[in-house]
């Protein structure tokens, strides 16, 4: 902004000493010429002193409502995931396993309750009661029809929203050590770039500099992590409320 407020100031007296010499030292018949020459140059002076401050509104706007899009989709293959560890005891390393899974596979309905027995005890030669858990199998829902009701987006979830090129979400799983623990982790993410493409080379650089509590920060928008038993996504809240 002062960057602009200087240039204004600069044009201004530049104008003002121009006029001063015009009207000083040329000829009466160039004038004319002159002043409809001036008045090009303040349309387009004026039009690019408007650019300069109506861009960055403009790109606030465009990266808001894509970056909404990207998480919704994040967090759908989020959630595809956690099911999907949830059955499998990991997380599906592509999306074809992924899809497929959502669309063929089940939950499993439990019941857990409290039961007891008697069991004859060889140290004290008598029958004692023992106290146990029963786990009831109640039934079967299908993962489809918990995560997407009659929605069928789940099938095209690898595709990056309005992409210029098709481009599809990076999406990788894995087994790490954690103090000994195997922990499955996956990830899924895309490039701003991506998903940013035709906007100003500028702001986008800037974009991808950004480190706020209230931006996406770095250069990708992602969902998990490969190096830490995380499911988060490195969006800021703002998003969750917009659309959950």
């Amino acid at each position: 902004m002062l960057n602009l407020i200087i240039i204004v100031v600069l044009i201004c007296l530049l104008t003002i000493g121009l006029v001063f010499l015009i009207d000083r030292f040329l000829p009466q018949k160039i004038k004319p010429f002159l002043v409809l020459a001036f008045g090009l140059l303040s349309i387009f002076l004026g039009y690019k002193i408007y650019q300069s401050i109506n861009s960055p509104i403009e790109f606030k706007k465009v990266r808001q409502e894509r970056f909404s899009q990207v998480i919704s989709k994040l967090k759908d293959i989020r959630n595809s995931q956690e099911a999907y560890k949830t059955v499998n005891g990991k997380f599906a390393n592509d999306f074809n396993s992924l899809v497929k899974f959502v669309d063929t596979g089940s939950y499993t309905i439990t019941q857990q309750r409290d039961s007891s027995f008697m069991r004859f005890d060889k140290t004290y030669g008598i029958e004692l009661q023992k106290d146990t858990v029963v786990i009831d199998t109640l039934g079967f829902v299908k993962v489809k029809d918990s995560l997407f009701k009659n929605d069928d987006r789940y099938k095209n979830m690898m595709d990056v929203p309005g992409a210029q090129n098709n481009e599809k979400f990076e999406m990788k799983a894995d087994i790490i050590d954690k103090s000994g623990y195997k922990a499955p982790v996956f990830e899924a993410k895309v490039k701003k770039n991506v998903v940013l493409f035709d906007q100003p080379k500028d702001l986008l650089d800037r974009e991808n500099a950004h480190q706020s509590v209230e931006e996406v920060n770095g250069t990708e928008i992602k969902v998990g992590s490969l190096v830490d038993v995380s499911t988060n996504g490195n969006w800021p809240p703002i998003y969750d409320r917009k659309r959950d």
